[in-house]
């Protein structure tokens, strides 16, 4: 499934763009006082051409124009510049002319949108594994009523949620961001305009002085969201506001005069802006700080081109103007929507897509742009704009209405797939007493059992991708900047035990907890996602991130090194690199930051115990559930080796290497792998609930093979 490069690296994400969003209001258009029709703007058309060309490329060959996301940016500028040439002619004045507003922008919208969010929805349990039903539908709700990007936001800072499927209708998150924009829009030029009128002042110049401070403020809170919580921030209405109102700016200010439009001049201005586009396409890449002040050269590049409207022979109006680029920019709209959910459901017919599979998408997404421009975009709208029974509003009412129970019934249905509490207790029972207890779970891998085929298994692979520590539900890890720092206590024993580490040592949690049943152990937490306990700066995207891990790296190490503990037991995985480090040369800088951490932890004279990571499924399979649940052969397609699956373990490796007195570190890896092999089921058991992380059921089948490795290193525990 093709990957958005750019929010992995940042969160998880996905760059998407709407590629028309309003651009719909009269470009070819409406008229001037006195009747004069609007001159055709060829050059506007021509952008949203190149944008949905950027978007699209990007999407499908993300490694060849690796900033292909900034064509959302060019769109939102686009839609900000036409929206408020509309409202500065009409200022509303009445309640009634908000709503006459808002009812058009649902005609021109919505019907296009409905209907590939119906298609789509329709299309989740034809095409798209059980696993995925629940969150992808709640995706279609979300974006059935504009709130898609704060769905997203809220997703982003999950790390747990970076090995998900991309939904089908991700890309709606830049629909909702101008659907917010218009819903506050129009009140706020109203304000202005009765502002400048209250004032007795020049209506453009208070117009325009009350925009560039929206400029300013959301520019700002752009540049630092990006800085402190970039997921968020590529999704948030308020760090985006800027862009669409760049484009409203341009609408208020004195135009380039007739003269300049005609001139070299004005052409060398457009030129200036087109490149400044294409630069930011070609350069940018998913190291890129984004939006911030980054995304200040395709929206100024955007800006300039529409406020210069060259005419010149010299200017660029011949290339935005021509045939091929008025087609895509009157079917772009369409081409976005209808483009994503292909990419997105294509390869679960055919796997990873090749160039044929490219081709098809691109040749299906025209033919259906074209169908619902003509008989959706054009035609239902016209019907909508004279129904006296199928108005605006009804339309709006009834479209959300059904959409949205039909999500929330496909919600359930993904729901009532994921066996949960007693449910999930009585099935492990009942496939462990089919299997036999000597083969269940990871004693299959050791006890040369035979069955380890997908009947029975038990979490379903549905159930397994919830199916977590307790650790999660307890919310004992720290986040964000780590300045957070919960601390969680499991059981009452006498023997006082440290769990430290990232989410790789979390993941112990349900073994420890039966090992502390029977061994009288008190288990405390000191867990973080991502962030480990290490010397070495983990390169976070926020500088307040970077420095906020290496705090609690110290916090846990004043926590655990004065005695209170008669064990510590921890673990990491190596996510991100050392700062300064790429992923594939940081290995020697993070065994060094672990040695030295190491070195003075081990001074505590308390024992430690360093637990090898696991293997690493996604090198291979992304989310280990959801290739279950949709491969044709899911034993073959979803397990990997051990060479593949191997995984960068630098904290066992500088506690193996220095020898440190009271550092032990036990390797658990003959209960995943064997010599040639390391299954996606292994002994009737989903192993991972993602591409990374343990079951709580397979965990707790590790809990004796884990307690007798403990006890072999430390026998006076």
């Amino acid at each position: 499934m093709i990957q958005d490069t750019k929010l992995t690296a940042q969160v998880k994400g996905r760059h998407f763009g709407d590629p028309r969003g309003h651009g719909l209001e009269a470009v070819p258009g409406a008229a001037h006082k006195g009747g004069k029709p609007k001159v055709f703007r060829g050059d506007i058309q021509g952008l949203r051409a190149i944008a949905v060309s950027l978007v699209v490329i990007y999407h499908l060959w993300p490694q060849r124009l690796t900033g292909g996301f900034i064509g959302v940016d060019v769109f939102f500028v686009i839609s900000g510049f036409l929206i408020t040439s509309h409202l500065m002619k009409r200022p509303p004045k009445t309640w009634n002319d908000l709503v006459t507003f808002w009812l058009r922008r649902v005609k021109r919208l919505l019907p296009a949108s409905f209907l590939v969010l119906g298609v789509t929805l329709a299309a989740i349990p034809l095409v798209a594994p059980v696993t995925v039903w629940k969150e992808w539908a709640t995706q279609v709700v979300a974006s059935t009523f504009y709130i898609q990007n704060w769905r997203l936001a809220s997703t982003s800072v999950d790390y747990l949620a970076a090995d998900n499927a991309v939904s089908a209708v991700q890309h709606f998150w830049s629909l909702s961001v101008e659907e917010q924009f218009y819903l506050f829009w129009p009140v706020i030029v109203a304000a202005l305009v009765g502002l400048a009128f209250m004032l007795r002042k020049n209506r453009t110049l208070v117009v325009a002085t009350g925009i560039g401070l929206i400029i300013a403020g959301s520019l700002v809170f752009s540049a630092v969201s990006t800085v402190t919580e970039p997921g968020i921030a590529y999704f948030s209405t308020f760090t985006r506001a800027w862009e669409l109102a760049a484009g409203a700016l341009v609408a208020v200010i004195v135009p380039a005069t007739a003269g300049l439009r005609r001139s070299k001049l004005g052409g060398f201005l457009a030129w200036i802006g087109l490149l400044a586009i294409a630069y930011a396409g070609v350069t940018y890449s998913g190291a890129t700080a984004f939006p911030g002040y980054a995304a200040a050269l395709p929206v100024f590049g955007t800006a300039l081109v529409i406020w210069a409207n060259a005419s010149h022979t010299f200017s660029p109006n011949g290339l935005l103007s021509h045939p091929a680029a008025r087609f895509l920019g009157d079917h772009s709209y369409s081409i976005y929507l209808w483009h994503w959910p292909l990419i997105v459901f294509l390869p679960f017919y055919s796997g990873e897509l090749g160039i044929l599979d490219k081709v098809v998408v691109v040749a299906a997404t025209l033919l259906l742009s074209i169908l619902s421009k003509r008989y959706v975009e054009d035609r239902f709208r016209a019907y909508l704009d004279t129904s006296k029974i199928l108005t605006g509003g009804r339309f709006l009412l009834v479209g959300t209405l059904v959409l949205g129970l039909l999500g929330t019934a496909m919600i359930n249905v993904g729901s009532s797939s994921e066996e949960t509490g007693s449910k999930l207790s009585t099935e492990i029972q009942r496939v462990q007493a089919q299997v036999g207890i000597d083969c269940f779970g990871a004693a299959a891998m050791v006890n040369s059992c035979t069955n380890t085929g997908l009947s029975p298994m038990v979490p379903s692979p549905a159930a397994a991708k919830n199916d977590k520590s307790q650790a999660y539900a307890d919310k004992c890890w720290s986040n964000g900047d780590f300045s957070d720092r919960p601390i969680c206590t499991y059981g009452t024993g006498k023997t006082q035990v440290a769990l430290t580490g990232n989410s790789h040592a979390g993941q112990w949690l349900p073994a420890l907890t039966e090992i502390a049943d029977r061994q009288g152990w008190t288990i405390t937490t000191y867990l973080a996602s991502s962030c480990a306990p290490t010397d070495a700066p983990t390169a976070f995207n926020t500088p307040a991130k970077i420095e906020g891990c290496l705090d609690f790296g110290r916090w846990v190490q004043d926590k655990t090194e004065s005695g209170q503990y008669d064990l510590i037991i921890t673990s990491d995985r190596q996510s991100l690199p050392v700062e300064g480090y790429e992923l594939e040369n940081t290995e020697q800088a993070a065994i060094d930051g672990y040695a030295s951490y190491l070195a003075r932890w081990a001074k505590a004279d308390t024992p430690i115990v360093v637990i090898r990571d696991t293997p690493f499924p996604a090198h291979t399979v992304s989310n280990v559930p959801d290739c279950l649940a949709s491969s044709d052969d899911p034993l073959q397609d979803c397990s990997g080796t051990p060479k593949s699956w191997k995984s960068l373990d630098p904290l066992a490796t500088a506690a193996q290497e220095n020898n440190f007195p009271f550092v032990h570190t036990i390797n658990m890896t003959e209960y995943f792998c064997n010599q040639d092999v390391c299954p996606a089921v292994i002994g009737s058991v989903v192993p991972y609930f993602d591409g990374s992380h343990l079951t709580a059921t397979f965990a707790r089948t590790l809990s004796d093979k884990l307690e007798k490795k403990v006890f072999d290193v430390l026998p006076h525990l």
